[in-house]
């Protein structure tokens, strides 16, 4: 009696995880696919690179006006700044080539956070404006919030053309893995783990 009450108990407890889970998860898309809403004036701006249409968002920000200065976090060790211009098909004035960084070292969102948070206070900035993709945005700020928790963060998602359609199988996978590692966040955040400089290649 007591064993058949126990798995009874067991499988209602995993019923219920598996429902917060999925109603969890259907926010998360709903989240993810919403419009860039309007821009906030921040003294710097960040994109974190790995996906479509961010690093274009954050160079039409900084033409703008909304940062005095843009970091790229994430970039490649041989990439130059005119290659990602060209790509996104735009100009740059030599100015505003100027505002620009090239973070090279991070690897990973938690490595983003570090490369930002350093660039930020070299720059003794107050306010940054987060550029990256909806289904990143939250695991960002979540990452970046315990890096610097001095600094105002704006956060501002991109929408990928991926989430503009219907979801294929593709985009759903990563939806889902997306979704796993925002809750890891979550979790980190709340056990203070990991810590240290994780996600960053050495000098």
């Amino acid at each position: 009696m007591a064993s058949s009450i126990a798995v009874k108990a067991f499988l209602s407890s995993l019923f219920l995880i598996a429902v917060l889970w999925s109603a969890g998860f259907v926010w998360f898309i709903h989240d993810s696919r919403q419009p860039p809403h309007v821009a906030t004036v921040c003294d710097g701006i960040v994109t974190l690179t790995g996906g479509q249409s961010r690093i274009e968002t954050s160079l039409t920000l900084l033409k703008g006006g909304y940062g005095q200065l843009l970091l790229i976090s994430g970039v490649g060790p041989h990439v130059t700044l005119d290659q990602l211009v060209r790509l996104q098909n735009q100009t740059l004035s030599s100015d505003l080539a100027s505002r620009v960084t090239l973070g090279r070292r991070a690897v990973s969102t938690i490595g983003n956070a570090y490369e930002t948070t350093t660039w930020a206070r070299d720059h003794k900035m107050h306010s940054l404006l987060v550029v990256t993709a909806g289904y990143h945005i939250r695991r960002a700020i979540i990452e970046l919030s315990r890096t610097a928790p001095d600094l105002e963060l704006v956060p501002y998602p991109v929408l990928p053309p991926a989430l503009e359609a219907p979801l294929s199988r593709q985009t759903l996978h990563l939806l889902i893995r997306e979704y796993f590692k925002l809750l890891g966040a979550e979790l980190s955040n709340l056990t203070g783990l990991p810590d240290g400089k994780i996600g960053l290649t050495p000098h």
